[in-house]
């Protein structure tokens, strides 16, 4: 059996044989790699190059497994995030896999030094995937402010499970180097998800989380009164438009109803007039179309009152 295969097997016995680190079921599988010897720096040498240069899996095979502890003492660190050691642990043997395919013998670091940078980031990618069904992180910043805020919470003593204090918040931002806004997001998603039928007892009634959600979006009705009332303003506009002249109604629509609106110089050249007239005309224009908009505006709620049946 190759490496690959080798590391399948162990994996396996870890997801098996480990649920939680404190219940002793762990112990069988410390027995295990307790047995694999510790290597000297010239040994761990000859068999990086030996694994590197001629794929040798044995080599490789040794490298890897007399690091075995190494995966589970760094694993043993992220026991605070409600996920099995089991699989944490698991996580921790494929960064030293990863790390193994990646060492350069020559640059002269031993193997533990370049491999735990693997490992913590196979067992931090793996907690982001499986700690909430919302996405954690999604940069680097974000990443390291939720594996360091907890720290960060304890040194201060902000041991409470509901929001911190705005003191705290400012703290914890400019310790971490981040906006106090990520810090607060980030505390409330580290409690996990709730589910919306999880059971809220109050004053003695049961309910759900669910019963007491509300929807900030419009309702149905106050949607189609905005809709009738924007098709009213715009209806009134169209007739009050109607009271200018060509030229009138030319300027205050070239001013008041394009993206773009021209320039006064750009529409006195079109009009052969000066710009102060152009001025004027528009002035003029838009006093006449808000008089006329107005008066609109009052002749529709009398009609309404005067409907037979209201």
């Amino acid at each position: 059996m190759g490496i690959e295969g080798q590391f399948k097997s162990l994996i396996a016995r870890t997801q098996r044989e480990l649920t939680v680190a404190s219940n002793g079921r762990a112990k069988g599988y410390l027995s295990d790699i307790r047995r694999f010897p510790m290597l000297e720096k010239d040994q761990e040498y000859r068999l990086a190059k030996r694994w590197r240069d001629q794929g040798d899996r044995d080599a490789g095979n040794q490298l890897v497994t007399s690091h075995l502890r190494l995966a589970v003492k760094v694993a043993m660190g992220y026991r605070g995030y409600g996920l099995p050691i089991s699989e944490i642990i698991s996580e921790a043997n494929v960064g030293l896999l990863l790390a193994l395919n990646r060492f350069e013998p020559e640059m002269g670091f031993r193997f533990a030094t370049y491999a735990i940078w693997w490992v913590r980031a196979s067992i931090q990618d793996y907690i982001l995937r499986s700690w909430s069904l919302v996405k954690i992180g999604t940069t680097s910043s974000q990443k390291k402010l939720f594996f360091k805020l907890r720290s960060a919470k304890s040194k201060i003593a902000a041991f409470d499970n509901g929001d911190l204090q705005p003191d705290q918040v400012a703290l914890i931002a400019k310790n971490l180097n981040v906006a106090d806004q990520d810090v607060v997001d980030m505390n409330r998603r580290l409690r996990g998800d709730k589910s919306i039928n999880a059971p809220l007892h109050d004053d003695g009634e049961i309910g759900e989380w669910q019963d007491y959600l509300v929807d900030q979006s419009p309702s149905p009705e106050a949607i189609v009164v905005e809709q009738d009332e924007k098709d009213h303003q715009k209806n009134a506009l169209i007739a009050a438009i109607d009271v200018l002249n060509d030229r009138e109604r030319r300027i205050f629509e070239a001013r008041h109803m394009t993206d773009e609106p021209p320039t006064l110089e750009d529409l006195a050249a079109k009009f052969n007039v000066s710009r102060e007239r152009i001025r004027q005309i528009e002035v003029h224009a838009f006093d006449k179309v808000r008089k006329a908009a107005r008066n609109l505006a009052v002749k529709v709620p009398a009609a309404t009152q005067e409907a037979p049946g209201v």
